[in-house]
């Protein structure tokens, strides 16, 4: 969720801003109702990168199921 805070009412320092918001998301930070500045965060780096295969097992395909394909025939000749 992004957010918009003024300057005025800026209470907490930079890095409790930081440590707020979650992955993705920002603050906008205006000063007389003008944005000056917008704060997003990164995303968390602390995600595995993706491997192949690592959805190994989640669908099962039955290649003998060919009741399916009935209407597909003319297709498969």
């Amino acid at each position: 969720m992004n957010a918009t805070l003024a300057m005025e009412d800026l209470r907490m320092s930079i890095p409790e801003l930081v440590d707020s918001l979650a992955p993705g998301n920002g603050v906008v930070l205006t000063r007389d109702h003008l944005p000056v500045a917008k704060l997003v965060s990164e995303v968390s780096a602390t995600r595995r990168p993706r491997a192949p295969g690592n959805c190994k097992g989640m669908i099962a395909l039955f290649s003998e199921d060919t009741e399916h394909l009935k209407g597909f025939a003319e297709y498969l000749a």
